[in-house]
């Protein structure tokens, strides 16, 4: 069975194999920051996409999917009181630790999709162009062990997201998204035959046991 096949198999909340599923890990975190996520068409299909999974964490989060033939993408527009800020490392970002203090809530637009489709999104997507744009400050290594990372500051989108929101809310917010992230890596490297069993330390669902990645089949082929 191929990657393409086996959509069916997949659960609807977290696109994880039906057996691996994490929604009953994932928590609804109300925060005082909004997140509007602009994601590119091509990384809205891929289960491994981790900005969806960020977005289902939080409560209010707008998802918005761009980059089609038209690519007439509805204009971003603030809500009233609110301070816009554009997370994506540009030249002449602001970090997010240095940002001057505001009254005002924050409303994060967050792009997600490779490095390229991502750099996109400030002048493709018509409301945005001359918000201030802010960046991470220097922190770990990403442990987003699916994919390759074309930057070595790269991160997948939910842990750029938990970072960010460390600051803007709280380390209890940052460690909740994190939490679930690891969940899903560990349980994908799992049925990928990559690490052991002993190494999930959030724990594999019962229904998932019977499964030998590498050596009966079954999950290796369902990441």
């Amino acid at each position: 069975m191929t990657r393409r096949s086996n959509g069916s198999l997949r659960c609807a909340g977290c696109r994880m194999h039906g057996s691996l599923c994490v929604c009953a890990l994932i928590p609804r975190l109300t925060t005082r920051t909004r997140v509007v996520l602009f994601i590119h068409r091509f990384e809205h299909r891929k289960p491994t996409n981790t900005g969806l999974l960020a977005a289902s964490c939080l409560v209010g989060s707008e998802v918005h999917v761009r980059g089609g033939e038209s690519d007439r993408t509805a204009p971003f527009v603030c809500p009233e009181g609110s301070r816009a800020l554009v997370l994506f490392p540009f030249e002449g970002a602001t970090p997010l630790d240095r940002l001057e203090p505001d009254e005002a809530p924050v409303t994060l637009v967050v792009p997600d999709g490779s490095w390229r489709q991502a750099s996109k999104v400030y002048k493709r997507v018509p409301g945005l162009a001359g918000l201030p744009c802010v960046s991470l400050p220097p922190g770990p290594h990403s442990t987003y062990r699916l994919r390759t990372e074309a930057h070595e500051k790269g991160l997948s989108t939910i842990e750029a997201i938990a970072r960010a929101l460390g600051i803007l809310e709280s380390p209890a917010v940052q460690t909740a998204l994190e939490e679930v992230f690891l969940a899903m890596v560990e349980r994908t490297l799992w049925a990928r035959g990559i690490i052991p069993r002993a190494e999930v330390t959030t724990g594999i669902p019962e229904g998932a046991r019977r499964h030998e990645p590498r050596r009966a089949g079954g999950l290796l082929e369902l990441d």
